[in-house]
């Protein structure tokens, strides 16, 4: 199938008509599938495939199954096209401060279910799937997402909290390269330093605050800590940087999804990650490296929503 002449769109009224047409929707999905042009089955990993127009299917010359573009990607078994599903790729990847899956339902038409099983698939195709380690300066810190203890009716406040403070809340780990500025946050389920030795090369400058958790960080990394009882800023020790994205965050969170299940968080935690990340990236540039992403992964329903 010949690459489409038409410019790949820009703007957000631009991506809604550009993708309106199964064609360009196609094209421009292949491409980034498959940049090198031609088509991997998703069965065995063979490069030779028939291409059966009236079908837009291939069928693989190699195991003889025949697979359509979505095989092998977070689109697989959605009965929705991609003129639906490439508009909502972009809505998320561009939007500042997250979109609800209310508000993607209205916009195209589609049940509210659908519309967040769409988001979380989406937001499944935009984990990094680098595993290169942060060094130089890195700040380390964490932060707890949940709802107040006051805002509770009192059977629940009597459920989940214990105590005061962050308690009854699910605690996220970050940290942020200073010189390139990239983050990794994930909703802690280990330890503290179990995270910190997966991300960050040892030798590393490794900021904190005064949390007891990172006292023990000195056998590997330089490790200074700054105490926010009595300064945020000591010299360079500061961890400003990751608590700008926890702001950042806690804005999706609180402004657009308002009540996010702790079985979820992590997804949402990776589209704010990956916004971060690709902040200086151009709007078409985002959709790109959504593009990207969306091979090779899939999620069900079933894995959705499992207890």
């Amino acid at each position: 199938m010949a690459k489409s002449a038409v410019q790949d769109p820009k703007t957000l009224i631009e991506a809604v008509r550009y993708f309106s047409d199964p064609d360009q929707a196609f094209d421009f999905f292949r491409r980034f599938r498959w940049p090198n042009g031609e088509p991997a089955c998703p069965h065995c990993g063979c490069l030779e495939s028939s291409f059966l127009t009236t079908r837009r299917i291939w069928k693989c010359k190699g195991c003889r199954k025949q697979f359509s573009i979505k095989v092998g990607t977070i689109f697989e078994d959605s009965p929705l096209g991609l003129d639906k599903w490439l508009p909502a790729m972009w809505l998320l990847a561009n939007a500042k401060n997250s979109v609800s899956s209310h508000e993607l339902a209205r916009s195209l038409g589609v049940t509210q279910k659908t519309a967040w099983f769409m988001f979380h698939r989406l937001r499944a195709g935009m984990e990094a799937k680098s595993f290169d380690k942060m060094s130089g300066i890195v700040e380390v810190d964490e932060t707890y997402v949940g709802g107040f203890a006051k805002n509770m009716h009192r059977h629940i406040r009597a459920q989940k909290v214990h105590g005061r403070g962050s308690a009854h809340k699910t605690p996220v780990q970050g940290a942020r390269e200073r010189e390139s500025g990239t983050v990794k946050a994930k909703v802690l389920a280990g330890s503290f330093r179990a995270n910190v030795d997966a991300w960050v090369e040892p030798g590393s400058d490794v900021f904190t605050d005064e949390h007891w958790a990172y006292r023990n960080l000195t056998d590997t990394f330089s490790h200074k800590y700054v105490t926010h009882g009595r300064e945020y800023v000591s010299g360079i020790v500061h961890t400003n940087g990751i608590e700008n994205f926890w702001a950042l965050l806690k804005r999706s969170l609180k402004g657009t999804q308002v009540q996010v299940s702790r079985a979820h968080l992590d997804r949402y935690v990776t589209e704010r990650m990956f916004a971060y990340n690709h902040r200086d990236t151009n709007d078409l540039g985002r959709m790109r490296l959504a593009a990207r992403g969306a091979d090779g992964r899939r999620l069900t329903w079933k894995e959705l929503t499992a207890k």
